[in-house]
């Protein structure tokens, strides 16, 4: 729990974008006026179009969001651009038990707000036949498989029909609801037998794309060609000339959707099948001529865009430096020191937390030991600014995403999933300062944190390959221990970094009678005794001893910090044990070692193989004296 206000998730879709930014910031002081919490769920959807697959796995978050956290669900289906994303949002939310409404597409079940789109385009279509007394007018529409885009050309159609005019007007384009058909477009409306006096786009975009193209060519907008766009956009109001549109109302949007769910939260029982109708408002500007340029305000805008642009270039070489600070972290746990230091392009922020998968044995999502989510997320990167929130024993499931906070002002998160490629490694959550959304640098920041957990985790399991390999190398594959070249490795590093002499220790062990076994039981059963042997030595290493099989039945173990009485309790347990093995193991044959041993003072230019050789001289010289002795 937050803190005792309601809490209000929104889930939707590329908020950063200059046009859905708007309405973030309307919901944020709407939310401030209500004093409610909100959530906001937010995907990126695919980026650009060579990155398809980014969007598919974002959607797994949905997965780890308990619905029963929240007092209400506004659902904003406008912007997801992965197939089938919009449809798993909606059949995920319709498992809650809090009041829903939809504010962008009707969905069954929920409170719908219905957008007047229709009677907006109307009023536009109207504007030109009825002020400017226009009758050859031209459409570009939306791609024709949006609802929006059927919408504004089915009512396009029937203006023009009760005109008395030709259904499809001018003539009909079919655009992208973005600016890359502007070209086409306009090659398209000057084609025509008949120049439109007037071309009625479906949204601003186009409307944008299609003026810029028409001026490439020499025609004038409004003089020659009126254009009309839809939305309101940011990006309308700024071009020359500024685009004739229609607005959705976003304030109005945002405070219905709060009175209503707060309402029905009152009263479950409310009609769900209510639509609450939110009217556009035209804007009649200078595309369509009914607006005079205004050369102190467009200064005004200039420099606007001016300073937009020398703040956007500071902020990529801050994107720059971030990557390059980024790719030299080499422990998860320094990425918060890295983001503290250097995340300062996207906004200032009151709060920011990094929550990871764990699974079952509590391994990090970064880790290569990680097998599978458990739902619980601990946090890896804790940056509380103003220090609200409480963090001391503190795990994070899908019902308590938000550590508890101290301050029962009305908060404001921004909840992301942080995955790469396939691995969602958990989602980040962000508070902003003064109820301000972040810029798409903070975008730049989760897909660069996600990649940077991505190298983290392929670096530690090529070092565990690695590891893997190295331990291959040094092991003898039959007994598990070390082989020579292990037992060389260990013993001449510790030899190297003895400091001042000491008393060390080296045993050469050989089995008795190993070809007698081979021979008459079997090479099968003659590596079965070869593998007791060296139980039986490694048992008896109790004081630090490196042990290892240097080949066949011989053995090595060296020591450091030794003593006789050291020496001689290992000498002691050797035989012990290969008295118990030979009672209890029933085996054919009795087990027997010769050995010889060396206890010398040196420092760290001792020579392991000046050592051995005494030792291997002394073993030799037991295992002759043996009476009866095999080989």
């Amino acid at each position: 729990m937050i803190n005792s206000r309601k809490t209000i998730a929104i889930f939707g879709c590329s908020y950063t974008s200059r046009y859905r930014l708007s309405l973030s910031q309307a919901f944020n002081q709407a939310a401030e006026e209500f004093g409610v919490n909100l959530i906001y769920i937010n995907f990126l959807g695919n980026i650009g179009n060579k990155n398809i697959q980014y969007g598919i796995y974002e959607f797994d978050l949905l997965d780890y969001i308990d619905l029963s956290q929240f007092d209400g669900i506004i659902y904003d289906g406008e912007g997801y651009n992965v197939k089938g994303m919009a449809d798993k949002v909606i059949n995920a939310l319709k498992s809650a038990t809090c009041p829903i409404v939809s504010i962008s597409s009707y969905v069954e079940g929920f409170y719908n707000l219905h957008f007047d789109d229709a009677e907006g385009q109307r009023k536009l279509i109207e504007h030109f036949l009825d002020h400017h007394h226009f009758t050859k007018i031209g459409y570009m529409s939306g791609y024709l498989s949006h609802p929006d885009a059927q919408l504004r050309l089915k009512e396009f159609r029937k203006v023009m029909k009760e005109r008395g005019l030709p259904e499809d007007g001018a003539g009909i384009f079919e655009g992208d609801f973005w600016f890359l058909k502007g070209k086409e477009a306009a090659d398209y409306f000057l084609s025509l037998p008949e120049r439109p006096e007037a071309v009625v786009c479906a949204n601003d975009y186009m409307a944008i794309a299609l003026s810029a193209e028409l001026r490439q060519r020499g025609i004038r907008v409004p003089e020659d060609i009126g254009i009309s766009g839809y939305d309101g956009t940011i990006e309308g109001k700024e071009f020359l000339p500024h685009i004739t549109s229609a607005t959705r109302e976003r304030m109005d949007i945002a405070r219905c959707s709060l009175k209503l769910l707060l309402a029905s939260y009152k009263n479950p029982k409310q009609e769900l099948n209510e639509e609450i109708h939110i009217k556009p408002c035209p804007i009649y500007s200078q595309s369509c001529g009914c607006a005079e340029v205004n050369y102190m305000k467009e200064a005004e805008n200039i420099n606007h865009v001016y300073d937009f642009s020398r703040e956007l270039l500071h902020n990529l070489y801050d994107a720059e430096s971030s990557l390059l600070n980024l790719n030299r972290v080499d422990r998860a746990e320094n990425l918060g020191e890295v983001f503290r230091k250097n995340a300062e392009n996207f906004g200032n922020y009151a709060s920011f937390f990094l929550m990871i998968h764990t699974d079952p044995n509590n391994h990090p999502s970064y880790n290569s030991d990680f097998t599978s989510p458990s739902g619980i997320f601990e946090p890896l990167i804790w940056i509380d600014n103003h220090n609200e929130y409480r963090r001391e024993g503190q795990s994070f499931n899908p019902s308590h995403l938000i550590p508890d906070s101290s301050s029962e002002q009305p908060h404001i998160y921004y909840i992301m999933s942080v995955h790469c490629a396939e691995r969602v490694f958990g989602y980040s959550l962000v508070e902003m300062e003064e109820r301000t959304i972040f810029n798409e640098y903070y975008n730049m920041w989760m897909l660069n944190l996600a990649i940077t957990l991505e190298q983290l985790l392929k670096n530690d399991r090529i070092s565990n390959l690695i590891r893997t390999l190295e331990e291959i190398s040094i092991r003898d594959s039959l007994t598990g221990m070390l082989n020579r070249r292990g037992f060389d490795e260990r013993s001449r590093e510790t030899i190297h970094n003895i400091h001042s002499e000491q008393l060390v220790c080296t045993m050469v062990i050989d089995m008795d009678g190993l070809k007698h076994i081979n021979d008459i039981y079997g090479h099968h059963e003659g590596d079965c005794a070869i593998k007791a042997a060296a139980e039986i030595i490694s048992a008896c290493c109790e004081s630090g001893e490196i042990a290892g099989r240097a080949g066949g039945d011989e053995f090595y173990v060296f020591a450091e910090h030794y003593t006789e009485k050291k020496l001689q309790r290992f000498i002691e347990n050797l035989h012990e044990k290969i008295s118990y093995y030979n009672a209890e193991s029933n085996k054919p044959y009795q087990m027997d070692m010769s050995y010889g041993t060396f206890l010398t003072m040196t420092d760290g230019s001792g020579r392991l193989d000046d050592f051995l050789r005494i030792s291997d001289s002394r073993m030799y010289e037991q295992k002759q004296a043996k009476p009866n002795r095999r080989k």
